[in-house]
């Protein structure tokens, strides 16, 4: 099949192997797959995350995000799923015996930038004929932030402070907007950023910040912007000491880097959040009950995230793309269409 591969720290559009549906896995064509920016991160830091396998050796195929449609079953399926069903899934692969594979991050499970994926049957969902099949293809990131708004506990009569306007900052806005809560005070240096935000909003949102320091939580972030722009800026800690006492900052997003010695670091803590009694709290998941609850969201039309969807291309537009992103160029969500013509 015809894929975009990762082979050696490099990404080239070629043929590969076909990937081979085994017990319990349906055989899929991607319809619609989305850049993430996880597949920066997993090609610019190796193994940062324990199930974010990473071998330079073999073939890789990335692409978490997508809807497809079966075109084949392994064995013992139940044929809950006939051919040309139209199915998504959370990017996990389940193998009896093994640890869950990353779909999209493991060699042994590829993803959706190519032309066939595999996909566990046990955690498919069909989609309903009616569901656009780019909107299915971003559910994943605006679980994310239906995730962390979820575990936030913010309700009405709170404020809350998004920096960065980006795909994880969309989706909180809308998992807030949902909840009823508002004012949204969005932060991004970006007017066209800000204007995809202003889609999703039921309550006023706030303005782009200027390239230059500014108090408060918002910091010196010019030069040290999340190069995905999922909504964290690493902030310095000098500027989070004018936070108030007792604050709660919850971390949307990690901006890795490389320290001298070529090993991938994280932004460094330091005493003063300690002395000020905040709460720091680091966002993860999203789980099940977020992702497919965001799936139905969807389906049911109570949340369209297809605002946040400024481009589409196919397969041999994808390492450009990939590359814009690792820049935090171009719209906040990129979709890709790896089997149209």
């Amino acid at each position: 099949m015809r894929a975009v591969v990762l082979r050696d720290g490099r990404l080239e559009v070629r043929d590969t192997a076909d990937p081979v549906p085994g017990p319990g896995e349906l055989l899929i064509k991607p319809l619609s797959a989305a850049i993430c920016a996880s597949d920066v991160h997993y090609m610019d830091h190796p193994n940062s995350a324990p199930r974010f396998v990473w071998d330079s050796g073999r073939d890789t195929i990335m692409g978490h995000e997508f809807i497809g449609e079966v075109v084949g079953h392994g064995p013992d399926c139940s044929g809950d799923f006939p051919v040309g069903s139209r199915v998504t899934s959370m990017p996990i692969l389940i193998r009896a015996g093994q640890e869950p594979l990353v779909i999209g991050h493991h060699p042994d499970a590829p993803g959706a930038f190519g032309e066939l994926m595999v996909v566990s049957e046990v955690m498919s969902r069909r989609v309903p004929d009616a569901v656009p099949n780019d909107a299915v293809a971003v559910v994943d990131a605006f679980a994310v932030g239906e995730f962390y708004v979820r575990c936030s506990g913010i309700g009405p009569g709170e404020l809350p402070l998004i920096i960065g306007a980006g795909a994880i900052g969309l989706s909180t806005v809308a998992a807030l907007s949902a909840r009823g809560v508002g004012p949204i005070v969005v932060s991004d240096y970006s007017d066209d950023r800000l204007s995809y935000a202003k889609k999703f909003r039921r309550r006023r949102l706030g303005q782009p910040c200027q390239p230059r320091p500014v108090g408060g939580l918002a910091g010196d972030v010019q030069e040290q912007r999340d190069s995905n722009a999922t909504g964290y800026l690493r902030m310095r800690w000098q500027e989070r000491s004018a936070a108030e006492h007792r604050r709660l900052v919850r971390v949307h997003g990690a901006r890795l880097r490389r320290g001298a010695d070529g090993t991938t670091q994280a932004p460094s803590t330091a005493p003063m959040p300690t002395h000020k009694g905040m709460t720091i709290q680091f966002g993860g998941g999203p789980h099940p009950q977020d992702w497919y609850g965001t799936l139905d969201a969807v389906a049911d039309g109570r949340l369209d995230p297809s605002p946040s969807i400024g481009r589409v291309i196919g397969l041999d537009e994808v390492p450009d793309a990939i590359e814009q992103v690792r820049k935090g160029q171009g719209p906040p969500r990129v979709v890709v269409h790896p089997t149209a013509s």
